[in-house]
């Protein structure tokens, strides 16, 4: 009976003394606190996807599809070879009335690493254009093609390390010889 009454004269501990209601509230504290931060990063950081001029752009897109347009009508076709710090371009057009420009602006951009995208203006050279690109060995690279006067552009993809020349346009197809009548049957 002693112990009895012993543990019966003991008082309870507060509540704030006892671990578990602050281990019960820490997490929802820390979330409130990971809710504030995020608040306070999506205000003062630039996500840099939204553009300021977005109407201008948007009516930009019209003269850009018809670039692409002109030079699919003119058949361009562009053989692009990477090797070391060298670009060079050579290019086709199966229209007649094509005139190979002077100099061709050459943009080189990469999906994710905005950092390394790069634009020179390449002087023609014989059948070809050439000029320095410093470009890592590996990696997914868009390459978009246009006269300086901007009347046509080509946009393609090349993928490093690439094996001799990456073809970018639309070539034409060859057209089919109709199947004589006596091999028909």
């Amino acid at each position: 009976m002693d112990t009895m009454t012993t543990t019966g004269n003991q008082s309870p501990k507060p509540w704030y003394r006892e671990p578990w209601p602050w281990i019960l509230a820490a997490g929802p504290c820390i979330v409130v606190i990971a809710a504030f931060y995020t608040a306070w990063l999506a205000v003062k950081s630039n996500d840099g996807l939204v553009t300021d001029d977005y109407y201008r752009k948007g009516l930009s897109a019209n003269q850009t599809i018809a670039r692409s347009e002109e030079a699919a009508k003119m058949g361009l076709v562009a053989g692009i070879r990477v090797s070391e710090d060298l670009l060079s371009v050579r290019l086709h057009a199966s229209g007649k009335s094509f005139v190979m420009p002077p100099t061709l602006v050459v943009t080189i951009t990469h999906p994710t690493r905005a950092g390394l995208d790069q634009s020179r203006v390449l002087v023609r050279s014989g059948d070809s254009y050439a000029g320095e690109f410093r470009l890592p060995a590996a990696g997914h690279w868009l390459v978009l093609l246009e006269d300086e006067r901007k009347t046509w552009r080509l946009m393609g993809n090349v993928i490093l390390p690439a094996n001799g020349e990456t073809l970018i346009g639309n070539p034409p197809v060859p057209r089919a010889e109709p199947v004589p009548a006596d091999i028909r049957n």
